[in-house]
């Protein structure tokens, strides 16, 4: 029994999806720098710990929600979003420069990097795989309906369709429409229903 054990143990390992080239790179850059000294490795667990579970999405949810319930802090995230997300204290490198972008009946946003990734990590983490992708960087400006279509995102022909490209200067974060029966929810609650790929645009709520 234990020798049968121990075939399948073998046979699943080998049934894991092989690392991505750019994983290998990144790691193999990694290993160099932690070997040469020039960085430790408790740092670089520490940053990426920090976006990934400390961070992540769910600040941007907690923006969304309370723009959706505090009409004075929409104003202020229509005015300044920068200083409007450091009220709750979601500041950091990378989000030096943000901009709210609302949909609405009428109007769609989705965003994108065409150059590299730049990306609002404070309020939403690391970023997606797909997001610094070649293929979605080029076609979310060429097709963006097309690309919406692909998350499952089809919108009627009088929606406008805008797309904002984030740039080391500017990141974009999308204000999703507030789905319809959420009026009595507390911000919370709200918070909830926002999901990352809401606030990137590439699906509603």
């Amino acid at each position: 029994m234990a020798h049968d054990h121990h075939d399948h143990d073998h046979d699943h390992d080998h049934g894991q999806e092989p690392p991505s080239d750019i994983a290998l790179r990144v790691k193999a850059v990694e290993s160099l720098l932690v070997e040469k000294g020039l960085v430790e490795a408790a740092a670089l667990d520490a940053i990426v710990d920090h976006y990934e579970h400390k961070v992540g999405p769910r600040n941007g949810a907690r923006v969304v929600a309370k723009a959706w319930s505090d009409p004075a802090y929409l104003e202020r995230l229509r005015a300044d979003a920068t200083a409007a997300i450091a009220e709750l204290d979601f500041t950091g490198r990378q989000g030096e420069h943000m901009v709210a972008v609302e949909n609405g009946p009428g109007v769609h946003n989705l965003v994108v990097c065409t150059l590299c990734s730049c990306y609002p990590w404070p309020v939403l983490g690391l970023p997606p795989v797909w997001y610094k992708s070649a293929p979605y960087r080029s076609r979310a400006v060429i097709d963006p309906r097309g690309v919406l279509a692909e998350f499952g995102t089809t919108l009627p022909d009088d929606v406008e369709v805008k797309v904002w490209d984030s740039t080391a200067e500017v990141r974009y974060l999308v204000i999703p429409e507030r789905p319809a029966g959420t009026e009595g929810l507390s911000e919370a609650a709200l918070a909830a229903l926002v999901t990352r790929d809401g606030m990137i645009g590439t699906t509603r709520l």
